[in-house]
């Protein structure tokens, strides 16, 4: 039973994974969202870029079910991703930023970032807006959301900024 406001709010980030909607989060809402970036930016599957989104889709799936999926099913109720992320991320949402780190770092690329070897020069404010619409998220929440992660204004943002601010999304009551 959820009762808390921030199990609440944690609840209610649970559609933005389950892509299909079907009630729970498996293996193909990872794989759903990753071809919908790929669909939106117009990149191949089958590129560099396009599988590198995948591998990183397989391992957020991967680390969301070791830490979520209670019962071994390959599938996370609503119960067991509120419990997962209430009991183990509240207190290490640190923990969180390094499973979703590949899948992140994958889709930024997708999306234009060009993060490469030694440096990060991040992804437009544009392209950030529309992977977080891809993903589920409302259009002007998207934006406003990609707009105040461009704390310096210069259009861009890093790879930290946004991997720190999705682990905050889903782990800090706040």
């Amino acid at each position: 039973m959820v009762t808390s406001e921030y199990e609440r709010r944690i609840a209610a980030r649970f559609a933005g994974f389950d892509q299909d909607g079907n009630g729970y989060i498996d293996r193909e809402d990872f794989m759903a969202a990753a071809k919908a970036l790929l669909a939106e930016f117009g990149t191949a599957a089958r590129s560099d870029k396009g599988q590198a989104l995948y591998v990183g889709a397989e391992a957020f799936w991967q680390g969301m079910a070791g830490i979520a999926d209670r019962d071994g099913d390959q599938r996370i109720t609503r119960e067991e991703f509120v419990n997962g992320a209430v009991k183990r991320l509240r207190d290490n949402p640190d923990r969180f930023a390094e499973i979703a780190r590949p899948f992140l770092h994958a889709a930024l690329a997708v999306a234009g970032g060009d993060a490469g070897a030694g440096g990060d020069a991040g992804v437009g404010v544009d392209d950030t807006a529309r992977v977080l619409r891809v993903l589920g998220v409302d259009k002007e929440v998207a934006a406003q959301a990609a707009a105040q992660l461009d704390t310096d204004g210069d259009g861009r943002i890093d790879e930290e900024d946004i991997v720190s601010a999705f682990a905050r999304y889903f782990t800090v009551p706040e």
